[in-house]
């Protein structure tokens, strides 16, 4: 039974504050395990991650097959049907044109002085993207991972996915493919980590790795952080819907439910300023989780961390999602764009009774790799920005320097840097003799 909560209530305060910092996820103490890991990979290389692919994925391989070849991509990608062909064709198009628009521009001006600043936009070289494998295995993920990678420039991306068994998901090597992905690695765990990060004698190392996974790869990609830059660490998914009584309370039933879904540990939130109509939703996920292939999921999701939440007038409404910061958030009211400028802390706003936020997981368009955690009162989800990084530009003619300059020379004495200083000085004396 989810929680109901009415802001009106003397103890809301206090209930809300316990909502918000319920601990939603098991944090097993796995990091002396991923730094051993990641230790073996760095010294032994190839031979650390084939022992450890034989011990966790059940599969004994050598160092020439942890590569796809195209001729193996091919053989799966021909296993897909022409109408899921034609959906993730779909997808990859839309997200390609979304992420298009996110490109960055270089500027270079002359400023009242006469110097010359700016700045330009340059990718990283390589990234690799990591995709949780087997059958359970997204294939929207490594679209949304790799089209701004590619959008932006970035000459090599690797993907690393674990094939326990053998077993590969045909859809994923599709999304890699229409994604412009040039290797593919069938490896995963901390150990994948490790060698996107450190390189071995097969993988050669990446510049930033993005991508989810479990507890491990979390790890990891926390131990390898500063040695290549990472996306974020990601934890379990979580839905905010803020609806007037104006909308079908089986629709908002179901898009609760489509986060739940995910993991026990996910949260599905209602914001309503109709009770009746909270209790109307509250009973339609009942009778939907009696029939839903993965209610032993998204059952106990809705029981421990779901809540109905009972708010006076929708502008209380905007002012709880903002301490909330939800990685998605649906707006069903009236006026879902002009209320949207209410809210200033949400990974993704899905505007509308008819924008579902399943739309925005796989053909929307805008990226589903998002905050959680309340992450999102400080940082975005991925996007083209993710791959590209700014290089600052300035010149300065001998005029801008005689300019500005003496002003360099004293904040360099200020902070004791006389080579600071004289560097400048030293310019400063020449055009003065």
């Amino acid at each position: 039974m989810p929680v109901f909560l009415n802001a009106q209530d003397p103890e809301f305060e206090t209930q809300f504050q316990q909502l918000l910092s319920a601990k939603r996820e098991d944090s097993p103490d796995v990091d002396d395990i991923v730094a051993g890991i990641i230790a073996d990979v760095r010294a032994h290389g190839d031979t650390a991650v084939l022992e450890l692919t034989a011990k966790f994925d059940r599969m004994n391989i050598t160092a020439d097959r942890l590569r796809f070849s195209a001729h193996e991509i091919d053989a799966e990608i021909a296993k897909v049907s022409a109408v899921d062909r034609a959906a993730l064709e779909m997808a990859a198009d839309r997200i390609r044109a979304y992420h298009e628009r996110q490109m960055p521009s270089d500027a270079y001006w002359t400023d009242e002085i006469g110097a010359e600043l700016g700045w330009r936009w340059t990718p990283v070289s390589a990234a690799g993207l990591y995709v949780p494998g087997g059958l359970a295995s997204y294939p929207s993920s490594v679209l949304m991972n790799a089209i701004p990678a590619k959008v932006a420039g970035v000459q090599r991306l690797a993907i690393t996915v674990p094939t326990p068994d053998g077993i590969c998901n045909p859809l994923v090597l599709l999304a890699a493919k229409l994604a412009g992905v040039d290797e593919v690695y069938r490896i995963g765990g901390a150990q994948a980590i490790a060698a996107l990060a450190y390189g071995t004698q097969t993988i050669a190392p990446v510049d930033k790795i993005t991508g989810p996974g479990n507890a491990f790869v979390a790890a990891a990609k926390r131990r390898v952080f500063g040695k290549v830059g990472i996306d974020m660490i990601a934890g379990p998914s979580e839905i905010l819907v803020i609806a007037d009584g104006d909308n079908d309370p089986d629709w908002i039933a179901l898009d609760l439910l489509s986060q739940a879904e995910h993991d026990e540990s996910a949260q599905s939130i209602l914001i309503t300023d109709d009770a009746e109509f909270g209790h109307q939703v509250a009973q339609a996920v009942d009778k939907h989780l009696q029939t839903l292939d993965r209610r032993d999921i998204a059952g106990p999701s809705w029981r421990d961390y779901g809540a109905v939440i009972t708010v006076p007038d929708l502008d209380v409404a905007a002012q709880l999602s903002d301490r909330i910061a939800p990685e998605h958030l649906e707006l069903c009211v009236a006026d879902p764009v002009g209320y949207s400028q209410q809210i200033t802390h949400a990974g993704a706003i899905f505007l509308g009774a008819w924008t579902p936020e399943a739309i925005g997981d796989y053909v929307g368009g805008p990226n589903h790799v998002l905050p959680t955690a309340r992450s999102a009162r400080f940082s975005s989800g991925l996007s083209v920005m993710d791959f590209v990084k700014r290089t600052t530009l300035a010149r300065m003619t001998p005029d801008a320097l005689r300019a500005i300059g003496p002003a360099a020379e004293t904040l360099a004495t200020s902070e004791s840097l006389q080579a600071h200083g004289l560097s400048v000085t030293a310019r400063l004396q020449k055009l003065n003799r």
